[in-house]
């Protein structure tokens, strides 16, 4: 199966936003829409030094927060969504994330996918977050279908991967996106998963002749 060979190859994979408590983690969720995760890392050291809970974040001048993401792409409205969520969690949840995915979804700069990273990471629920490299790395090897919208990606996974599986084969396929099975330059010549993927030996196959 795909995944095992997935999970053979990276076998730590992890969330790899630093935080040190679920708020931290769903305000760094918030920043890495659009971003990487290493420009998120770079600023929210500084920003959770200052800010490291909902409360401090809540009471904070919108221009002292602007100025520490402005690295961030999308970084002004980034700024107002997370001192809208840091009030929402105080005036709505007495200061404490939520943990249920409505919950959470009613935070400002909150969708479907930045509550499901915080649900499994930081509450252990089982949850898959169906980002740019889930998505493709389903698509190419066609376990969902090339046109499934992402939440069609997500039932799909849900259907076919144990619950218990969820949240690890979320973290294992983001990794192997992220680091093997790229967006613009897959490592196909070097893939354990290449027998079982048509886009990759489509690819190998182009390449050969290519070379001719």
């Amino acid at each position: 199966m795909a995944l095992e060979k997935m999970y053979a190859m990276f076998p730590d994979a992890v969330g790899e936003l630093e935080h040190q408590t679920p708020f931290q983690l769903l305000i760094a969720v918030i920043l890495s829409a659009q971003a990487t995760d290493v420009s998120v890392n770079k600023v929210t050291p500084h920003l959770f030094a200052a800010y490291p809970n909902a409360e401090q974040l809540a009471n904070a001048p919108l221009e002292t927060i602007t100025e520490y993401i402005r690295t961030i792409g999308l970084y002004r409205n980034k700024a107002k969504n997370i001192k809208r969520c840091a009030q929402q969690i105080m005036e709505e949840f007495d200061g404490n994330v939520p943990e249920t995915r409505e919950e959470l979804m009613r935070l400002a700069g909150v969708g479907r996918k930045t509550a499901n990273v915080v649900l499994g990471d930081a509450f252990d629920t089982p949850a898959i977050a169906v980002d740019t490299h889930v998505e493709r790395v389903s698509k190419r090897l066609r376990i969902c279908k090339l046109d499934a919208s992402v939440s069609e990606v997500e039932e799909t996974l849900m259907r076919k991967v144990p619950k218990e599986d969820w949240v690890k084969m979320h973290h294992t396929m983001i990794f192997f996106g992220r680091y093997h099975c790229t967006a613009r330059a897959p490592k196909c010549e070097v893939c354990p998963l290449l027998t079982m993927c048509q886009e990759g030996k489509d690819r190998m196959k182009a390449k050969q002749q290519k070379q001719r």
